[in-house]
């Protein structure tokens, strides 16, 4: 197995997150552009919520904690 670079992981989510925020919107019009919208602000929640993660290890297991006040 590789091994895994957490911190470059994080790193990844942190620019992903950058990319959402600063993605336009596709010419859509209506309940796509609603759908597209709202996956838009679902995926930068879940790319900021990670990317602003410290980590750890606990045994065998990858611990991230989030701060959940921003």
């Amino acid at each position: 197995m590789a091994e895994l670079d957490v911190d470059a992981l994080i790193e990844r989510f942190r620019l992903r997150a950058d990319a959402v925020k600063e993605r336009g919107l596709p010419p859509v019009a209506g309940e796509e552009r609603r759908r597209f919208i709202e996956q838009a602000e679902t995926d930068f929640t879940d790319f900021a919520l990670i990317g602003a993660a410290a980590w750890s290890v606990d045994g065998t297991d990858l611990v991230l904690r989030i701060p959940l006040s921003r």
